[in-house]
């Protein structure tokens, strides 16, 4: 640690693995090391650092702005029900700290959390002009507990939150899937919130698991590889997917990430390798920064992409980094979802993507 890193300009940003026997020491040590920076990070389900992708271990950015103030909130999340009051608790804590606040990287426990209302929540507060970025932490496939680093501690059931101010400050973001479609488009015909219950008035857990065959017997971590689109009507193409976190045999119903409205339409997806590829670094361009800046690239993809690339994710990792300038310092996770601006520029809570989120400071 050279002289002046620490300190109020400095945002570090660390992923690590979910088992914490190992960690909890060297996150300590960070963590006391920048006691006086912004500290923020999560659990996941696969840790990148530019084109390399590593398990249970922790990756590590440290961001020295010259002009721009960072500053890192937390809230508690109890249940899903809670995520919009907990989304705009964290953008006024922001909003306190930083009246001229530019942009938000958001990170959140991924278990107990509708990540459609917490985006909403906290869009909903800082305005659409205000670019809102972020994930949900990972666990790998087990989907059994996950950690957001909360007041330099990595505990379950939080959201953190950091937030950038300042006139030099440019940020880009990019969001892309590379899914193909899978049988016909349905509609929703009962659903309450996240929860998905019937469509074209049959139980969805049963067709859902007709699609699957015998990949029903791995539920939920299978649905990870046949994630749902959905669009509010005929009329509207703008369509968002949804991944599976649970289903419940009782009510044959099945618990995503983020809400599946009750009369929306959805089709079962699947992918290929070379359009998931492809996708990666179509995020990345879209983030558009300026070459010969010094870049922060955040790279936040679903575990689902990882579970269908396999041996070949890190062609997705070298595609990303091939859709930045030369020199961008890369990193970032696999997710159990993502959050980013969508088309129209209004936070959006996305599943299966590459999410690119770019920072850069103006000469």
């Amino acid at each position: 640690l050279e002289a002046g890193e620490d300190g109020p300009g400095t945002a570090v940003i660390v992923f690590g693995g979910a088992g914490l026997d190992r960690l909890r020491e060297p996150l300590a040590q960070l963590t006391s090391a920048f006691c006086r920076s912004a500290v923020i990070g999560c659990s996941t389900a696969g840790e990148i650092m530019d084109d390399v992708l590593y398990d249970d271990g922790l990756a590590v950015a440290v961001c020295r702005f010259d002009s721009t103030q960072v500053t890192v909130v937390c809230e508690p999340i109890a249940d899903a029900d809670s995520s919009y009051a907990v989304g705009r608790s964290v953008a006024d804590k922001l909003l306190a700290a930083q009246p001229d606040l530019s942009a938000v990287f958001v990170l959140s426990d991924g278990l107990s959390v509708n990540g459609s209302t917490l985006a909403a929540g906290i869009s909903d507060r800082v305005g659409a002009s205000i670019a809102v970025s972020g994930g949900l932490a990972a666990d790998g496939s087990r989907f059994s507990q996950t950690w957001v680093l909360a007041d330099g501690q990595p505990r379950s059931g939080y959201v953190a939150a950091l937030g950038l101010a300042g006139d030099r400050l440019r940020t880009g973001h990019g969001s892309e899937g590379g899914w193909d479609v899978l049988g016909p488009e349905r509609r929703v015909t009962r659903s309450e919130g996240n929860v998905l219950y019937e469509l074209d008035g049959q139980p969805a857990l049963a067709l859902y698991k007709r699609y699957l065959g015998e990949r029903a017997a791995e539920l939920p971590a299978s649905a990870l590889l046949f994630p749902l689109s959905v669009r509010p009507s005929r009329g509207d193409e703008h369509a968002v997917l949804r991944t599976i976190l649970g289903v419940d045999e009782g009510s044959q119903s099945m618990t995503f990430a983020g809400d599946v409205a009750q009369g929306s339409l959805v089709r079962l997806m699947r992918a290929t390798f070379d359009r998931l590829i492809d996708g990666a670094q179509c995020a990345a361009q879209a983030c558009a920064p300026e070459a010969g800046e010094a870049t922060l690239a955040l790279a936040v993809s679903c575990v689902g992409r990882r579970l269908v690339l396999g041996r070949r994710t890190e062609d997705e990792l070298a595609a990303t980094v091939a859709g930045l300038p030369d020199g961008s310092a890369v990193i970032g996770y696999y997710s159990y979802g993502e959050i980013s601006p969508g088309g129209s520029g209004v936070c959006d809570f996305l599943n299966q993507t590459m999410t690119v989120t770019t920072f850069q400071e103006a000469s």
